[in-house]
């Protein structure tokens, strides 16, 4: 028998169900809602033959995992029949590969709101360790608002590794980190690039940054020194579009 997960949240759900609809088994939504974003969501069930099954709110509170906020709907999703790799992202580009890399990030919020950044400026790939970070958990998916269903999340056993084969193969690695001596503004980098983010806190582990091909620090204006990782993730990945759409 294959295996079975639950995602919730009117986000998550209308993002598989446009770009993965067949791994959706059905859908149970609370049977007291009958609003606008409940009738838009049956609506794209219907379209690709998905069941929608109305049930009480403390069903959908055991399935969601009690304390997340499901919004009055989780649907039942048969797992990944196959783990997504790098190469099967890198090979299928026509244009340069434009990457985000989480050194570590712990948080699961983080790691959606990061995810939905990505997706916003157009990256191509997220890729973070399977040790010592977080992991496509059921918060992360619902932080990121359906990119976890958009974005391709690619995780490697040797970060270090990859970083390296990333080089190999023309892209730029472009680290941030706030002691880096020259800012973002003021950088320069091939439109080939990812960029580095470290974990909260920690930053980047030390085998990372010097894989790096340069590092850059954002400039803080103010009294606070530092940014979540998300933030500063989407100044980068902004800037770093602006420049190719300039």
């Amino acid at each position: 028998m294959s295996q079975t997960s639950f995602i919730h949240g009117f986000h998550a759900i209308i993002a598989k169900l446009r770009h993965q609809p067949q791994a959706i088994l059905e859908i149970f939504i609370d049977a007291e809602r009958h609003d606008a974003r409940a009738r838009d969501l049956s609506k794209h069930a219907e379209l690709h033959s998905v069941r929608v099954v109305p049930v009480d709110a403390g069903r959908l509170e055991g399935m969601a995992g009690g304390g997340r906020r499901h919004q009055g709907v989780v649907a039942r999703v048969a797992s990944e029949a196959r783990h997504i790799t790098l190469d099967d992202v890198l090979d299928t580009l026509e244009e340069p590969p434009f990457l985000l890399i989480l050194d570590g990030v712990q948080d699961p919020r983080n790691l959606g709101a990061c995810l939905r950044v990505a997706d916003a400026a157009g990256v191509h790939a997220v890729v973070a360790p399977k040790d010592r970070a977080v992991g496509l958990t059921q918060t992360a998916i619902k932080a990121a608002s359906g990119a976890a269903e958009s974005v391709p999340y690619v995780t490697v056993t040797n970060l270090a590794r990859t970083l390296r084969e990333l080089k190999e193969r023309g892209v730029w690695l472009v680290g941030t980190d706030a002691d880096a001596a020259t800012d973002l503004y003021a950088a320069q980098w091939p439109q080939a690039s990812a960029w580095v983010f470290g974990a909260e806190g920690d930053g980047m582990r030390r085998l990372t940054r010097e894989t790096c091909d340069q590092l850059v620090s954002i400039p803080m204006l103010g009294s606070v020194q530092s940014l979540n990782v998300s933030v500063a993730a989407g100044i980068c990945l902004y800037e770093a579009r602006r420049r190719v759409s300039a």
